[in-house]
């Protein structure tokens, strides 16, 4: 599996090259995009990582399992709906601190309601929203996207938590 997925990257690179070796159009719009993209991460990325190193230590499971765990009942989806409006960076950061929100004891319902709403209401997103499509407009989908989110976030976690469904630890 390690070889095949080498010769995938080499592939990838392989086709780049000759993209833009030989001026085939699509393999260098596929590589501008490409480079684009790995700048923002580089400009992203280093500081999300720290953000969720930080997280990682300063916030105590206790805490964590208090507000989001198993007891929180509604009051956990609230407090990730407000974590997830000053989380910057997007779902790019998000999913690392969903993951860290695990690993500290939140349900499954919640850490779901986090990343939904980490790609939904995030506050500057909103603000900009607002600025070009009003201020009602943002409301309204607010009052629609949240409830779904919560409801369901709630089906899916309570299913999976019937299933005792838990994350691997990874390799």
């Amino acid at each position: 599996m390690k070889h095949g997925k080498m010769l995938l990257i080499f592939g990838y690179f392989g086709f780049l090259g000759a993209s833009f070796l030989w001026g085939f159009e699509p393999g260098v719009k596929i590589g501008r995009n490409f480079i684009l993209f790995s700048i923002e991460m580089l400009k992203i990325l280093p500081c999300a990582f720290v953000l969720i190193g930080l997280f990682e230590v300063w916030v105590k499971k206790e805490t964590v399992e208090k507000h989001m765990g198993a007891e929180s009942g509604l009051r956990g989806y609230l407090w990730v709906v407000l974590l997830a409006g000053t989380t910057v960076g997007g779902l790019y950061v998000a999913f690392p601190v969903a993951y860290s929100l695990y690993r500290k004891g939140a349900r499954l319902g919640v850490i779901f309601s986090y990343i939904a709403a980490a790609a939904i209401c995030r506050i500057p997103m909103t603000i900009f929203e607002a600025s070009f499509l009003g201020a009602k407009f943002s409301i309204i989908r607010l009052m629609v996207s949240l409830p779904l989110v919560f409801i369901s976030s709630m089906l899916l976690g309570g299913f999976l938590e019937k299933k005792q469904y838990r994350l691997s630890e990874g390799k």
